[in-house]
C-alpha cells in the first residue's frame, strides 16, 4: 500500500508544477472609461471691412471727355476804296445765335452818318463796285433800316464816322447764316459802304455811290 501513495504524491507535485509555469494566461484588468474632454470650437477670425467699390465717373472709365464745342464761324474781309474814294476798312462776320455779328472798322471816310449794306454779288471787280449787284434781299422784302419789322436781310443801318475820317459799326443781322449754300447765307456776297446815309426810303435808301467794297468769303 505504500507504493501507490508515493505515486499520487508525485502526480500532485507534477501538477502544481505544470501550473505554475505554463497555466491559462490570466484576464487582463479592465481599464477604466474616461470621459474624452469636450472640443473647444475654433476661435472666429473677424471678417476684413467691405472694400466700397469706387464710384464711377459721369462719363465712366476711359470715357472720352464730351466734344468741346466748336468755335463759332468768323470771316475776316478786307474792304477797298471804290468810287475814287481813299476810303480803306475791314469786316469781321461771326455766326451767333439767331444771325450774323458783323462788325465794321473805317477810315478816309466822310464825316457823318455812311450806310453799309450786304449786297446779292461777292463782286467788287467795277470801279463803282456796281458789279455787286441790288442789296442781299432773299426773302424779297422791301428796304428798312435795322430795327424796322420788314427789310432786307443785308441792310446794316448806318455807320457812325469821326471828324478824323475813322468809324466802327456793330449789328447782329438776325436771321442770316455763314453756312456754305444757305438760303440766308453771307458767303459769297459783298459788304458795300456807301457815301451817304440810309435814310431807311425805297428802293435802297438813298445812299449815294459806293465808296467801299469786300468780297465776303470763307478762307
Amino acid at each position: 500500500m505504500t507504493k501507490p501513495a508515493y505515486s499520487l504524491s508525485l502526480l500532485a507535485s507534477f501538477a502544481l508544477v505544470v501550473a505554475a509555469c505554463g497555466g491559462a494566461p490570466e484576464p487582463a484588468p479592465a481599464v477604466p472609461d474616461v470621459p474624452a474632454e469636450p472640443t473647444q470650437p475654433a476661435p472666429e477670425t473677424p471678417a476684413a471691412p467691405a472694400t466700397p467699390a469706387p464710384e464711377a465717373s459721369p462719363q465712366g472709365d476711359g470715357a472720352a471727355s464730351a466734344p468741346a464745342a466748336a468755335a463759332p464761324v468768323t470771316v475776316e474781309v478786307p474792304i477797298e476804296a471804290r468810287t475814287n474814294s481813299k476810303l480803306k476798312g475791314s469786316a469781321s462776320f461771326t455766326e451767333v445765335d439767331g444771325g450774323v455779328k458783323v462788325t465794321v472798322q473805317v477810315s478816309g471816310a466822310p464825316k457823318g452818318k455812311i450806310a453799309v449794306h450786304v449786297h446779292e454779288t461777292g463782286d467788287c471787280s467795277a470801279p463803282d463796285a456796281k458789279s455787286a449787284g441790288a442789296h442781299y434781299n432773299p426773302e424779297n422784302h422791301q428796304h428798312g433800316l435795322p430795327d424796322a419789322s420788314a427789310r432786307h436781310l443785308g441792310d446794316l443801318g448806318n455807320i457812325e464816322v469821326k471828324a478824323d475820317g475813322t468809324g466802327s459799326h456793330e449789328i447782329v443781322a438776325k436771321g442770316a447764316s455763314l453756312k456754305q449754300g444757305a438760303p440766308n447765307s453771307f458767303l459769297g456776297r459783298a459788304i458795300i459802304v456807301h457815301e451817304k446815309q440810309d435814310d431807311g426810303g425805297q428802293p435802297s435808301g438813298n445812299a449815294g455811290g459806293r465808296i467801299g467794297c469786300g468780297v465776303i468769303q470763307s478762307k
